[in-house]
């Protein structure tokens, strides 16, 4: 799996990467047809933006999109977002051939 980080507006730090890559391997690393995830860390006034985009096989698509005051609150949110997202379009394609 192919993690690529951007900030926009922020310094993506050495802290971030890790909590980065720790959340990701922890919740996404149990799909495995996952091939690359690219994370949009972005400041809009106030508050940060933490987008992710997962590109899977069979052309599946996913991206999530969260705000918060808190950088990391904003990962996490994104990170457990985008897990349901992939859970749902697992379960709908195993349990269409029933």
């Amino acid at each position: 799996m192919q993690v690529s980080i951007t900030g926009r507006h922020v310094t993506v730090t050495d802290n971030v990467k890790t909590h980065l890559d720790e959340k990701i391997e922890r919740c996404l690393g149990m799909f495995s047809r996952i091939e690359s995830v690219h994370v949009i860390l972005d400041m809009e006034k106030r508050d940060y933006v933490a987008e992710i985009v997962v590109q899977a096989a069979n052309h599946i698509r996913i991206s999530s999109t969260e705000k918060s005051e808190n950088m990391y609150d904003a990962i996490d949110r994104s990170v457990e977002h985008t897990e349901r997202q992939l859970r749902k379009q697992r379960d709908k394609v195993q349990d269409h051939h029933k």
